[in-house]
């Protein structure tokens, strides 16, 4: 076969695949982030077709498929959800949105773990540091430097992540297995002050979680003033697993939005909730298709930048009872002391080895 005929017949595969992962998204089969990772994982593609799409730009592939159409047919008609982005100027990476968010960082704000991108008076912290966006010392402190230079200079905070799999899959557990209690202490501190700071400000904070929000990930989340949600999301708080306790608010802010029996159930069992039952149980604001959710999340803060500033700081404040901080330091004296036990060591250890945990009560 020839070159030409090679290029035709790749050609013609992907345009075709993109069609099909079309309809599976517009039926409701499948989210786009799931389509992309079972291609890429399941048919050991390279790359997914949405992801394929938005690099080659998807007016591009609107042109491409309508060319095929007129050349072999119906197959090949290009799908109402293609034509749809495009008509909203959606057009990939190049634009910052297509089936999926990009980042677009400000000059000299790209960090090493988190990107700052600025859009009027509404800021977007990208969580960076792939493939998990761990909360390391090095994240955290990056998005407190990033929070207080945006901090009554903006008027909403979106934190997002770049990565496709994963808002943040909590802490990272190789440092915790570094980390003696002074140096766990500190950093809950910094992750604690970072989220009362953010629940005090007069700047309005929205989470806008793509995907996996677990442990530390997860109280990130509820630290934030609104969380908007993916379909395709879903939280938990897994630190039980580990031979520890939630240390970044997950016993405090848990209980304050689900009721307290289900908030002791998900901390007990570790178990994650899907996005719609997390909407379900008041865990989360709104859920939106995972094509949807910067776009969604981003209408709201442009509604929301518009509030009266003095307004907003008085909700804020009046709505975050007192008791929050008794209840953080309760927390924290918790978490030091199941961290400084045999079955947190054991607990960590096994997670690294990829094993089962034996905990011994001790």
């Amino acid at each position: 076969m020839s070159t030409e005929a090679d290029a035709a017949l790749v050609e013609r595969f992907r345009l075709r695949s993109l069609v099909e992962a079309c309809l599976i998204v517009e039926e409701g089969v499948a989210a786009t982030k799931d389509v992309d990772l079972g291609m890429t994982g399941g048919a050991g593609l390279a790359q997914g077709p949405f992801a394929a799409a938005d690099e080659r730009g998807l007016d591009a592939v609107l042109d491409a498929l309508e060319r095929a159409e007129a050349r072999w047919g119906e197959d090949f008609t290009p799908p109402v959800l293609l034509r749809r982005l495009v008509a909203q100027g959606r057009l990939g990476r190049s634009t910052g949105q297509g089936f999926f968010p990009y980042p677009r960082p400000d000059e000299g704000h790209a960090g090493e773990n988190v990107l700052l991108e600025t859009r009027g008076p509404v800021a977007i912290a990208w969580l960076d540091r792939p493939p998990a966006n761990p909360l390391s010392p090095a994240l955290l402190g990056e998005l407190a430097e990033l929070w207080h230079a945006v901090e009554g200079r903006v008027r909403v905070l979106v934190i997002a992540s770049s990565s496709p799999a994963v808002f943040c899959a909590g802490a990272d557990i190789r440092e915790f297995s570094k980390m003696d209690q002074t140096a766990a202490r500190e950093l809950m501190d910094v992750a604690h002050g970072l989220l009362r700071d953010m629940e005090r400000s007069s700047t309005i904070t929205i989470a806008a979680v793509n995907s996996l929000a677990y442990g530390g990930g997860c109280e990130l989340a509820m630290g934030c003033d609104l969380r908007i949600a993916a379909e395709s999301a879903s939280f938990g708080q897994p630190e039980i697993g580990l031979g520890i306790i939630p240390g970044f608010g997950g016993t405090q802010r848990l209980p304050r939005l689900v009721t307290p029996a289900r908030a002791l159930e998900m901390n007990l069992t570790g178990q994650p909730v899907g996005a719609w039952e997390a909407f379900r149980i008041g865990l989360v604001n709104r859920v939106a298709p995972d094509h949807e959710l910067l776009d969604t999340t981003l209408g709201w803060a442009t509604k929301l930048a518009q509030q009266a500033p003095l307004s907003v700081a008085q909700i804020k404040a009046v709505s975050h009872a007192a008791d929050l901080d008794e209840g953080i330091e309760l927390e924290k004296r918790g978490f030091l002391e199941a961290f400084a036990s045999d079955d947190a060591r054991e607990g960590v250890a096994a997670f690294l080895e990829k094993r089962q945990a034996r905990f011994s009560g001790r």
